[in-house]
């Protein structure tokens, strides 16, 4: 005979926009908490059944009726009912979805506070949802990033995420870590008589398949945060290269102040341009030369910065100027400096000279890099410019569909110290240590890959989790 679950305890009655703020069609307002059908009673009444009790309605049903306040008429809207605990925040919810004019949802809020509600802090939503047990931590995470994703691929990979696919991984390694954690807890209760509940020999070989799973999750970060935040690329060179008008046509729009006057650029533009399912971050930076200023210098020093936090670097030259070629010692430098990024030299101006091809081509052999001739002034030569990024990223937009991915700093950072745990775990059973410093070791990796799905709580990573999301969320 299965054992009844228990309702969640309920919160004090919370109201909030759950719609973006501004002008609309329709707008929904959400209450949720101890008591909210009362208050619901007090402000709705049904179209034409005025005796109507939204509190004797079942759940998963919609009443078509008017909001009132102490003036009168507010709106007219359509309450939908859900009940505990078969709701988002498995506590009695109800959601008015009204006309989407600012003044109307300012007034049915109002009225809502005035009865009893207070207004919900941002992601208290969710953030019940998590307290009272109907989604881990990491699946609330996945939430917000599913509502602020800007690619395809993002998207998906959030989607999975909420699925509980990590969180199915994770809690199959919670419970191996658990199960070893009890019996050398057992060991140390029978210290005295010198037992051994768990074979040394075995357990090296279970965290050995252990720590391989987990390698996996902590390699996978820098794919995952790929998908997540985009690809950082960097457009570099020299002045007057043309890197803010190539900034502008990727973009579609003037973005970037385009002079001939060198220097025009003193500080990094930052924006995102989608190509097909992969999002690439493009940042337009000062041109690389000595400075002749103290403003300029600093807009070098940052350029420099941004260059080797790159994960795809595009090094603009101008290619119809005959020096071209001394810009290859500082594309050699680049290569070796920023070996952790990809780079592109984009050949720029190519209208400007009759010998481009050939050029290209030399540039080729001396650096060793793709080499895409592009006019970012007359909108040529773009289209391959944008192939040959997505074939820097191959495979990055189907990423999300081969395996599961890490795709927060917070999870890459619990996962890595789970894994040192366990590397000093198994040294210290080749080193032959005592049980107590091995169950310490295990329990440590137990804490950490418990902190990503929220079995190990603390307040402090809550707060900074859903100060994030929306008020409404």
């Amino acid at each position: 005979m299965s054992t009844p679950r228990l309702q969640p305890e309920q919160g004090e009655p919370i109201a909030a926009l759950a719609t973006p703020v501004g002008i609309g069609a329709l707008a929904v307002v959400r209450i949720s908490g101890r008591g909210i059908f009362a208050i619901a009673q007090r402000v709705f009444r049904k179209k034409n059944n005025q005796e109507f009790l939204l509190s004797h309605s079942i759940g998963f049903r919609a009443h078509f009726g008017i909001v009132y306040d102490r003036e009168g008429l507010i709106d007219e809207v359509v309450a939908l009912v859900f009940r505990a605990p078969n709701s988002f925040t498995m506590e009695d919810m109800i959601e008015f979805s009204c006309h989407g004019g600012p003044v109307v949802v300012k007034h049915i809020l109002q009225v809502l506070l005035d009865e009893g509600c207070r207004l919900a802090e941002p992601g208290e939503f969710t953030r019940r949802a998590f307290l009272n047990g109907r989604i881990d931590l990491l699946q609330a995470e996945a939430i917000g990033e599913m509502i602020h994703a800007r690619s395809e691929s993002a998207f998906r990979t959030a989607a999975t995420q909420m699925q509980g696919t990590l969180s199915l991984c994770l809690d199959a390694m919670r419970e191996e870590l658990l199960r070893s954690c009890a019996l050398l807890e057992l060991e140390l209760d029978f210290s005295e008589e010198d037992v051994e509940f768990q074979s040394r020999t075995l357990l090296q070989e279970e965290l050995k398949v252990l720590q391989a799973e987990l390698r996996r999750l902590v390699d996978s970060y820098q794919q995952g945060r790929l998908l997540k935040e985009g690809v950082a690329t960097v457009i570099a060179g020299r002045p007057n290269a043309g890197k803010s008008t190539l900034l502008n046509v990727l973009l579609g729009e003037e973005r970037s102040i385009v002079s001939s006057m060198p220097g025009t650029t003193r500080d990094y533009i930052e924006e995102c341009f989608l190509y097909e399912k992969t999002m690439f971050r493009l940042t337009d930076t000062a041109g690389l030369r000595e400075g002749s200023e103290d403003i300029e210098h600093e807009g070098i020093r940052r350029s420099y910065r941004k260059i080797s936090e790159a994960d795809l670097i595009l090094y603009l030259l101008d290619i119809s100027c005959e020096n071209y070629c001394d810009e290859v010692p500082q594309i050699l430098d680049f290569l070796e400096r920023y070996n952790n990024a990809r780079m592109i030299v984009v050949a720029n101006k190519t209208d400007l000279t009759d010998e481009s091809i050939e050029r290209q081509q030399q540039l080729c052999v001396a650096t060793g890099c793709k080499v895409c001739g592009i006019s970012a002034a007359k909108k040529e030569g773009l289209e391959q410019l944008k192939r040959l990024m997505g074939t820097m990223v191959e495979g990055l937009d189907k990423l999300h569909e081969a395996s599961v991915l890490v795709t927060s700093l917070r999870h890459y950072e619990a996962l890595r110290n789970a894994s040192d745990a366990l590397d000093n775990a198994q040294q210290l059973i080749t080193s032959g240590s005592g049980t107590e410093l091995i169950a310490f070791e295990l329990r440590s990796a137990l804490e950490y890959v418990g902190e990503v799905t929220g079995k190990v709580v603390n307040e402090e990573i809550l707060n900074v989790i859903f100060d994030r999301f929306c008020i409404g969320k």
